[in-house]
């Protein structure tokens, strides 16, 4: 997943542009000012960090882990360098 930062003027002129680059899997932070004001992603992206905040908030009992919880867990891979 790339990023990219545009103005909030040229977001607004170049908007299929912007649109296009997120839904390819591109992250567009929008400025004004220079101070980052927002964000532009795909509705995929957008999903995924629904549920993430859904789980944010949730307490889990280890021996009750869903299904999907338990997978995320095996694939994940740690201390390894961006």
């Amino acid at each position: 997943m790339a990023e990219k930062t545009v103005t909030a003027s040229e977001f607004a002129r170049n908007f299929g542009r912007y649109r296009d680059e997120a839904a390819a899997g591109d992250v567009v932070n929008v400025t004004n000012r220079g101070r980052i004001i927002g964000g532009f992603l795909s509705a995929r992206q957008l999903e995924e960090y629904r549920r993430l905040k859904r789980r944010e908030r949730e307490n889990l009992v280890v021996g009750e882990l869903p299904d999907d919880v338990v997978s995320d867990i095996e694939a994940a891979e740690f201390n390894k360098a961006p």
